[in-house]
């Protein structure tokens, strides 16, 4: 009888028991799992340091990669590799500088040197009064190649005040390009690269 009436004290305790130690601790393991769910890499992200330069005090970390890519929006301050795209410009500079120079005679509408587009207004060339021709020239890459640009040629002739589309010779545009690639190499051979 003495170990029933002893059993139930500590059952009758058990509730003090509970509220006192077991509560606290549950509630502390509860919330631990639910912050352990959210991230379960206690870790974090693995970083190693590179070598320390004398004078550093901090631990010196890769360069953070940034949506811009390496170097920023500015471009990046390594070495040139030839294919003329530094100073920021998306596309190759000659291949940019030389189109500019080629269609420099008609207006821009547009000139993008990010995207590579350049786009003319409507010219309308003072020996032939009734055609007048507009340009688009796409800059394709970073590399000074024949197949890194490409050009479109517009046509239209007046006719009774109207101007309508006429068709273009078909070898126009690539004569266009060539000029443009004529152009490029002349600046890589006078240096005018920057």
């Amino acid at each position: 009888m003495k170990f029933v009436s002893r059993l139930l004290g500590i059952l009758r305790g058990s509730g003090r028991l509970v509220r006192t130690f077991l509560a606290p601790g549950l509630a502390a393991l509860t919330l631990a799992t639910a912050l352990t769910a959210c991230n379960p890499d206690f870790g974090g992200e693995e970083r190693y340091p590179q070598n320390r330069q004398p004078g550093q005090n901090m631990p010196v970390y890769e360069e953070p990669e940034t949506i811009f890519g390496p170097g920023g929006i500015f471009g990046s301050a390594q070495k040139d590799d030839g294919s003329g795209g530094g100073g920021g410009v998306g596309v190759n500079s000659l291949l940019w500088r030389a189109s500019l120079d080629t269609v420099s005679f008609m207006p821009l509408v547009s000139a993008d040197p990010f995207g590579g587009v350049i786009i003319t207004d409507w010219y309308t060339p003072p020996a032939t009064p009734g055609e007048r021709f507009k340009v688009n020239v796409y800059i394709l890459g970073r590399a000074l190649r024949a197949d890194g640009i490409r050009a479109s040629v517009f046509r239209q002739q007046d006719v009774g005040g109207q101007w309508v589309d006429a068709p273009v010779a078909l070898n126009t545009a690539t004569d266009l390009e060539n000029a443009i690639l004529t152009r490029a190499r002349q600046l890589r051979q006078s240096g005018l690269q920057e």
